[in-house]
């Protein structure tokens, strides 16, 4: 399911590279090839990674909290493409301009406006962090257990049911990580075949472009535009649905290209070394 979601981010670089192309000369600085090739397997959802033991980056957007965290990784990897098209480093600047664009595509998926750890921790009944992406969490232990759910033949009654009822509240037909990576797996699959030709930045936007914070406040627009069409909440009741779908054609696909090829273009101008052609 995952694999959708992955291809997904990299249609949605390769198309905010092409529309960049159009307005810069960014494959001086670095390439599509040089972004894609930490997309995917060598991406912040990398399986590879996850199985290494690593910590995957918690791309999660509160529309109405501070958000400091998320954030905070938006403005390293930003800060990192600045200083690396400074330097000349392509295969740095490559992977910075990838995580960027991964954060920032997240941080846009009516899924990742959802509580989900807060979700998580109410059917965990532990105040216990849950760094990870969503699928590190599809096994949830009974109040009082020390074993997984693998040795729920070996529990009592009580607790046997309370870590049925607990795994079905997280992968049950409308869990929080059913509906979670049901919504993704959906979304991209609707993206994929789309050519984005007219998610274009306008002149407005491009002239008003000039560093980090004019990335942030382009963001929250899209953030608030699209929260206003409480399309994860349609999901959760109805499913996929045409004029759900057609919203993520419509509303959500263009803004991801758009603000991927904004913060690209951002950290070229406040690196200094862009050409407008």
């Amino acid at each position: 399911m995952y694999s959708f979601v992955l291809r997904a981010h990299q249609k949605i670089d390769k198309a905010a590279y092409r529309h960049l192309a159009d307005i810069s000369d960014c494959s001086k600085y670095f390439t599509f090839r040089e972004i894609v090739h930490f997309e995917g397997r060598r991406g912040p959802d990398s399986p590879k990674l996850k199985k290494g033991g690593g910590q995957p980056p918690w791309h999660f957007f509160d529309p109405d909290g501070k958000n400091e965290e998320y954030f905070r990784i938006i403005k390293a990897h930003y800060d990192g493409l600045v200083k690396e098209i400074k330097l000349g480093d392509h295969n740095r600047s490559g992977f910075e301009a990838a995580w960027l664009a991964h954060a920032l595509v997240d941080g846009l998926t009516p899924a990742h406006h959802h509580p989900y750890e807060e979700k998580l921790r109410e059917i965990r009944s532990e105040d216990k962090s849950t760094e990870g992406t969503p699928t590190s969490h599809a096994i949830v232990r009974g109040d009082n257990l020390r074993d997984t759910i693998r040795r729920t033949s070996q529990l009592s009654g009580n607790n046997f049911r309370d870590t049925l009822k607990k795994g079905s509240q997280l992968i049950g037909p409308k869990g929080l990580l059913t509906t979670h990576t049901t919504f993704e797996a959906g979304a991209a699959t609707i993206i994929l075949p789309l050519l984005m030709n007219r998610a274009t930045l306008d002149d407005e936007v491009l002239n008003a472009a000039k560093d980090f914070n004019s990335l942030v406040e382009s963001f929250k627009s899209y953030v608030t535009q699209i929260n206003d069409l409480h399309m994860y909440e349609r999901f959760y009741k109805k499913g996929w649905t045409p004029a759900l779908a057609l919203d993520v054609r419509r509303e959500i696909a263009p803004r991801m290209v758009k603000i991927v090829t904004l913060a690209w273009f951002c950290a070229l101008k406040e690196a200094k070394k862009l050409s407008v052609i």
